[in-house]
């Protein structure tokens, strides 16, 4: 009898909880598309708003990666773990997790000023949200003109067969993006070389020492990584990289 009164405890807990989703329905927000006549022109005009908000938001990415610094403190971190040969270590998630924030950091001027000029005036309603992306196109416009080569610059310039232009302003950011990208790639490799000599020179050393030694078995890796590892602590070398890569910003 006990055994039974057991088994159909299960069995009123559940009816009790059903009785209950009956008596008390649950209300579920319910999120809908729709296209209908419009009766005003401001409908369609803030429609086309959110449609083009939408498409920001999915182009952000794209926008991080290229026309911040980014694309730089990402490269130099990659080539700082391909140097020391530790692979995957750290991870590609803490790869990026890091390239984010120090990202964040070096573009906090630039995001101040986009909020100070465009963002904060726009929420008030000051200025349409055309002057808004104009203003908040210019700080990014002026980091962009920073640290872009005149050399890239000018090599889009002839390929898009625009006029030559006589001022910074002068350049649209159809030459001036793609030209920052390949500037950023070039001052990154550069960065990277620098960081892989004095690992080079030691995987060399190591290898000299045991083709010496005749002991051509064993992986000249087994024996120069923990040597790199200890002379990277040693030197407090995630210290230095991030303090060049700031200054290379400055």
């Amino acid at each position: 009898m006990k055994t039974k009164l057991r088994s159909l405890i299960p069995l009123l807990g559940l009816f009790v909880l059903v009785m209950s989703a009956d008596l008390h329905p649950q209300i579920l927000p319910k999120v809908s598309i729709g296209f209908d006549q419009s009766k005003a022109p401001e409908d369609a005009a803030v429609t086309l708003e959110i449609i083009f908000l939408i498409t920001i938001l999915t182009l952000a990415p794209s926008i991080l990666m290229m026309m911040t610094a980014f694309t730089r403190i990402v490269i130099v971190l990659s080539f700082v773990r391909r140097a020391l040969g530790t692979q995957t270590l750290p991870s590609n998630q803490i790869v990026i997790g890091l390239s984010l924030f120090l990202t964040l950091f070096v573009m906090m001027p630039v995001l101040t000023q986009m909020n100070e000029k465009a963002f904060q005036p726009y929420l008030a309603e000051k200025i349409d949200y055309k002057t808004a992306l104009k203003e908040a196109m210019n700080p990014v416009r002026g980091f962009m003109l920073r640290y872009v080569s005149e050399k890239d610059v000018a090599l889009f310039v002839r390929i898009s067969k625009s006029p030559l232009p006589r001022t910074p302003e002068d350049l649209s950011n159809v030459v001036l993006i793609p030209a920052f990208i390949i500037s950023e790639l070039k001052t990154a490799f550069i960065i990277g070389f620098l960081i892989y000599i004095p690992f080079l020179v030691i995987d060399m050393v190591v290898a000299s020492l045991l083709m010496s030694m005749g002991m051509m078995m064993l992986p000249p890796m087994m024996v120069s990584l923990p040597l790199k590892l200890i002379l990277f602590v040693l030197v407090d070398g995630w210290h230095l990289i991030v303090k060049q890569l700031m200054y290379s910003f400055n």
